[in-house]
């Protein structure tokens, strides 16, 4: 089961859903199934590192920022 990372077209709302096999996702917000789908920013252990790995230093992590570049800018 997949995790994925959506936008919400009709209510602008960003969320993460389990994806089930052919199940359509919708928003638990306001219902809609006309989502964006976000490129996810992957982390995880690095041996021998502290925290996790970012693929752009300084990046925030949001998806609303893409791969998190945003320099932590954004609020």
């Amino acid at each position: 089961m997949p995790l994925y990372e959506y936008v919400c077209q009709k209510c602008d709302k960003s969320f993460e859903l389990l994806v089930r096999g052919d199940d359509t996702p919708e928003c638990p917000h306001c219902h809609s199934r006309k989502l964006d789908k976000l490129l996810s920013v992957v982390s995880g252990h690095v041996a021998g590192g502290k925290g996790n790995a970012s693929p752009e230093p300084g990046g925030c992590g949001k998806p609303q920022c893409g791969m998190g570049g945003c320099g932590g800018m954004m609020g």
